[in-house]
């Protein structure tokens, strides 16, 4: 309770009214004001400021695209593992992998979703890995983009028909046939792939392997040479250059545009040169798989892995190949028949019991659903290369005819390079490759082996020995 004032007397002086900011705070009573609302017409309508930033529309670098990553590193035991493992550990899931092993050296396609930020950190981090040449990412630039799909469905002989009209129209390739069922090979970007799978379910899916996309950069017409060291076949002109110091003609050829001075900083560990000045492409053909047993019983095994889609899982597999000292030589991931199930194939050498102790261990892992031994079965295997050839106006139509003896599609076409998509299996590729060495080879990127078995039992190479009736 507030006591009242003591009354003055009539003649003394009133004292002055409270000022300052105390007066404000209290009433002629000495309780506090009223709250007043302000009028109707000066009521804000404007949002609070935390909301405001929530409703805001995000910025450019926070919005999640899909992200094509092109990795070139020197081949070694457990490099797969290495990228594999920058990925998990920041949470994200690989969509899709490619790699290409060469005799030396291996070319990764990789397809995550993220933000721009997160992405550029991601690729120092991978430049900061050891025998990592280059890291580009290629999905804001015009692009040659690629993908393989093996599917098999199960056909009965009066569906046949209707299943090969819809093959012509995606112009897809029979690859085996039986009596209930029929494999086809579908080529192309990843949005022809995925309207085969659709327009093809309705006949029954009973499996699919699919490749990792694959991807190289568009030329633009009527620019220069980047990098590459044209052979003298492609551009008559340079072959005086390449007389007087063929040294530093070499020197260009092996090294490309990977100079050591052009990597980022930081903890950056080069690479030793190479010591033979002899080899003077970028990419040899030769991808060192066995196909027939060596004196130790060493052969390359195909494997056919069946696992969870969720981020990690790649580097949990891999790193099983890694702590046992396998080196990968070929590695393909894409979804699977079922939703949230992907597929991994992969070629590894070594023994028929030291595979199945790999075997093992892979069905102890949570994320494993089925591995398959694909080699001592008839299957249908199948490989996708993209490969850019530099040749001017005059060497053009030779790549060409080249291309067509193999069946190869030009895909895309500048005033230098020419650049053609082959699919087969490995022998058809090497035989390609060395082929246009001469002309010069650009860029090279394959995808793994897609392997599914053959429902008719045939196993082509052992009809390759015996001479067919005509």
């Amino acid at each position: 309770r507030h006591r009242r004032p003591a009354t003055a007397s009539p003649g003394a002086p009133r004292a002055p009214p409270p000022s300052g900011p105390c007066a404000a705070a209290e009433s002629p009573r000495g309780r506090p004001p009223a709250a007043r609302r302000p009028p109707p017409c000066r009521r804000s309508t404007r949002a609070p400021r935390g909301i405001r930033k929530r409703l805001s529309p995000p910025h450019r670098d926070c919005r999640v695209r899909r992200h094509t990553i092109s990795v070139f590193v020197g081949d070694e035991s457990g490099m797969i593992n290495r990228i594999a493992g920058v990925f998990a550990r920041r949470g994200y899931n690989i969509e899709s992998l490619a790699v290409g092993l060469n005799k030396d050296k291996a070319l990764f396609t990789i397809v995550v979703s993220g933000t721009d930020r997160v992405l550029k950190q991601v690729i120092e981090q991978l430049n900061k890995l050891v025998n990592v040449l280059n890291v580009e990412d290629l999905s804001k630039e015009p692009q040659v983009e690629r993908e393989l799909m093996l599917i098999k469905l199960n056909v009965e002989p009066d569906q046949r028909a209707d299943v090969m009209f819809v093959a012509n129209v995606f112009r897809a390739k029979v690859v085996d046939i039986s009596e209930n069922s029929l494999t086809l090979e579908v080529t192309g970007d990843p949005g022809k792939i995925v309207a085969a799978q659709r327009n093809l379910r309705k006949f029954g899916i009973e499996e699919i392997c699919r490749t990792g996309k694959i991807a190289l950069r568009r030329e633009k017409i009527g620019a220069a040479a980047r990098f590459w060291g044209f052979s003298a076949a492609s551009y008559p002109d340079l072959v005086e250059a390449s007389r007087k110091n063929p040294l530093t003609s070499v020197n260009k050829t092996v090294n490309g545009s990977f100079d050591q001075s052009s990597s980022a900083g930081g903890d950056v560990y080069p690479v030793e040169p190479y010591e033979s000045l002899s080899m003077n492409q970028v990419l040899d053909a030769h991808w060192g798989v066995l196909d027939d047993e060596d004196s130790n019983g060493l052969r390359s095994h195909t494997l056919s892995i069946l696992v969870n889609d969720c981020p990690g899982v790649l580097n949990i597999i891999t790193g099983v190949f890694a702590r046992r000292g396998y080196s990968i030589q070929s590695l393909a991931v894409g979804p699977a028949e079922k939703e949230g199930i992907s597929r991994i194939t992969t070629v590894v050498p070594g023994t028929d019991e030291s595979i199945e102790k790999l075997v093992q261990q892979l069905y102890k892992l949570i994320d494993v659903h089925k591995v398959d031994d694909l080699t001592d079965l008839p299957f249908a295997e199948r490989e996708l290369m993209v490969i850019k050839v530099s040749g001017n106006t005059a060497a053009r139509r030779e790549i060409l005819d080249i291309g067509n003896i193999f069946r190869a599609e030009c895909v895309d076409l500048s005033d230098h390079t020419v650049t053609l998509q082959l699919t087969g299996d490995l022998d058809k590729m090497v035989a390609l490759q060395r082929l246009l060495e001469p002309y010069g080879i650009c860029e090279v990127a394959r995808t793994g082996r897609a392997a599914l078995i053959r429902e008719s039992r045939v196993d082509s190479k052992y009809l390759r020995g015996y001479s067919l009736p005509l």
